[in-house]
């Protein structure tokens, strides 16, 4: 008898079948909510629902893992305990009386009333455990109702956003420019000027009509009309301007070429491209080594003579010295050319960019210093000839005019004897008369 009451607490103390009995009711009890947690999902709330009951099952499973592994540890430590006092009473029993069952007896009963206290202690436990579990489920449910509760906010359409960005963007834009407007950044410029010769800096920004005042963004925008007002400075042949981030401003120009020079006496006046004659002399030490002199600037006819130079070859044009007008009788506009070897052209202006160009295929003909007559066709004469022509012509000329002055001499002669004696003759006239008036 003794030692079956020795192995019944010692039995009762594995709680294998109540551990059995326990994990199958929190596995039903799982299964249920977690039943009634995907019924109740719907929407976007039942998404809610279903991921809060699925974190509280996967608590409540940790919480059982662990609760099963501390009631086994605990069974098999108060089992331990258990072994090593009834040995030790059994012990003590027999050395006082090895043949007394009431010893035994009471021995098993403390072992028994320890394993009931033990399994009420676990009982306790257990009923925390499932109070706690349903006040999780509980709060679980609440908050389910709570999010079912909730209304729903309803969603801005696409359309009213998209008609408050359209409107917002630009006045942002606006308010941020007029700001800058208002800053003195707005007319900070560095304006830089290339490609002047003749000209400067100066002057070309004074001609664009750009003032400090300006507009960065107005100057932007009208840029172009500023490179055309750079035009009326007569040496600028074209113009332009280039913006670079974030006030720098380029004006790149393009001058009128130099093809002449206007003289008068010492004076050496430029006659650009353009056919304009400057109207400020140049330097004599500015002046190159050869260049082509004009010895008449008037306006219409210069710029005709340029126009008509364009025609003609770069190797003609550098071989002209002088050019000045000879006229005619036929011809008002006949230009006398003379070369730096001494050729000398008769052409008319207005057919100068057609026939001089024939001048490099006659030159080659020439032996001596000659000159070529294109006023009326084609034709080469000597200068020397034509030279010793002009000096005996010249000198035919003074014997005219010497004959003619002593011509005019004897007729002046002439005219004084006769004055003389018809005042000789009107003298003794008058003596004749005074003498009868005083006979009488």
């Amino acid at each position: 008898m003794s030692k079956d009451k020795k192995q019944e607490p010692t039995q009762g103390k594995e709680l294998s079948e109540w551990q059995k009995r326990n994990q199958e009711y929190l596995q039903k009890k799982a299964e249920e909510e977690a039943q009634l947690a995907k019924e109740e999902a719907k929407g976007d709330s039942g998404k809610k629902e279903v991921s809060i009951t699925s974190d509280a099952e996967t608590s409540l499973s940790e919480w059982q893992k662990k609760n099963r592994e501390y009631l086994r540890k605990k069974a098999e430590e108060t089992k331990e305990e258990q072994e090593s006092d009834i040995s030790e009473n059994t012990e003590e029993a027999t050395e006082v009386d090895p043949n007394s069952e009431e010893q035994k007896e009471l021995i098993a009963d403390e072992s028994s009333s320890e394993l009931e206290e033990e399994a009420a202690e676990a009982e306790q436990v257990e009923d925390q455990a499932e109070e706690s579990e349903a006040s999780k489920v509980e709060k679980v449910e609440e908050k389910k109702v709570k999010t079912k509760k909730k209304p729903t906010k309803p969603s801005i359409p696409r359309v009213h956003i998209w008609r408050a960005v359209t409107i917002l963007i630009p006045s942002l834009l606006f308010l941020v420019f007029s700001i800058y407007l208002l800053t003195p950044f707005s007319t900070l410029k560095n304006i830089e000027v290339t490609g002047t010769v003749e000209t400067n800096a100066d002057q070309i920004k004074e001609a664009s009509g750009i003032r400090d005042s300006d507009y960065t963004f107005d100057l932007l925008l009208n840029k172009d009309k500023h490179a055309e007002m750079i035009k009326s400075n007569h040496w600028i042949e074209s113009a332009s301007i280039h913006y670079q981030f974030p006030t720098n401003f380029t004006i790149q120009v393009k001058e009128y070429g130099i093809v002449a020079y206007y003289v008068s006496g010492e004076d050496h006046y430029p006659i650009l491209s353009s056919g304009t004659v400057e109207t400020s002399p140049v330097s004599l030490l500015s002046l190159p080594e050869t260049y082509l002199s004009v010895l008449f600037n008037d306006e219409q006819q210069v710029k005709t003579l340029i126009e008509q130079l364009a025609e003609v070859s770069p190797e003609i044009k550098q071989a002209i010295k002088t050019i000045e007008l000879a006229p005619s009788s036929v011809t008002s506009d006949l230009l006398k050319i003379t070369m730096y070897d001494t050729d000398e052209v008769l052409v008319p202006l207005s057919e100068l960019g057609k026939k001089l160009p024939y001048y490099s295929k006659i030159k080659p003909q020439l032996t001596v210093p000659s000159g070529i007559d294109m006023e009326v066709g084609i034709y080469s004469y000597s200068l020397t000839d034509k030279a010793l022509e002009e000096a005996r012509i010249k000198a035919k000329e003074e014997e005219k005019k010497k004959q003619e002055e002593e011509k005019k001499k004897q007729d002046e002669q002439g005219n004084q004897t006769q004055n003389q004696t018809q005042t000789q003759n009107q003298t003794q006239t008058q003596n004749q008369t005074t003498q009868q008036s005083q006979s009488r």
